[in-house]
Formats: structure tokens, sequence, C-alpha cells
């Protein structure tokens, strides 16, 4: 696939949000799990191609799997994990926003793999959790402490 490059375990993501083409941390494990998956249809250009009538044709699609099915598997797997709040895969991009800055990565790079243009945008997220307020407190009274 020439948008994985496993060597330096980044994705190519094309035409993302605000059509901004960039590079994302592909994940040892989920690089993993795709090669898997894969490895059930060797499409040469979809990862998830759309299989056509009975699941049959995904080594020849031409077309990727619709966002319609995409979604439909995702409300299928909370159902199946009890998880009865509202989410969309929309909602997976900010808790990777989330959980990377609760994990001290970088705003900037954050801005970075999202694909905002402004900080401000990005910045919202720092809004969103507990942790990193509570973060932010204990980093305010450290400095505090050696006046």
């Amino acid at each position: 696939m020439p948008d994985i490059d496993s060597s330096r375990s980044l994705i190519h993501v094309h035409h993302g949000k605000g059509g901004k083409d960039r590079y994302v941390p592909l994940p040892q494990t989920t690089l993993q799990m795709l090669r898997e998956y894969w490895s059930t249809h060797r499409n040469p250009l979809w990862i998830f191609p759309a299989p056509g009538r009975g699941g049959i044709a995904m080594p020849t699609a031409n077309q990727p799997m619709p966002k319609s099915s995409v979604q439909n598997v995702f409300k299928a797997a909370l159902k199946q994990g009890g998880i009865h709040k509202r989410a969309s895969v929309h909602t997976l991009r900010h808790s990777d926003a989330t959980h990377l800055l609760e994990a001290g990565v970088n705003l900037r790079l954050i801005q970075e793999y999202l694909g905002h243009s402004s900080p401000t945008t990005t910045a919202i997220y720092t809004y969103l959790t507990e942790r990193s307020q509570e973060m932010a407190t204990k980093q305010i009274n450290l400095i505090m402490d050696d006046l």
C-alpha cells in the first residue's frame, strides 16, 4: 500500500479534514491488524475495498468501502461493547486528540495530525479534559513552590 510507510510508522491521509493531505502516526499494533485484514482480500488499491453483493469481488474492487458501511460497523461495535453513548466514527478523531493531549503530546503536533490550520482550533481540546486541567494545576503549583 503506497499510503502506508511502515518503516517510519506513518500513514498518508489524503484530502482529510479541511481537504488537507498529511502524515499521521501509525501504531505498530494497528499496522499489524491492517496487514491481517488486508490478507483476507489482497486488494492492490484499498485496505477496505467495497465488497459488492455478498462480499464478493473484494480483491478486484475499484472503490473503497462506503462511509455508511464504516459507520454501521462502528455502531455495531458500540452495541456489542455495551457502550450506549452517542458516537460516530468522527468521535474517534476527538478521542484520539484528547488522549494524545492527556499523554503530554505537544499541542502543535496534535494540530498537525488533525490538519488544523489554526492552533486555536486544536486548543479547544485543552478545555475538554479534566486531566489536562489537573496537569496544568500541578505544573503551576510546582512553579510557584520554587518562588
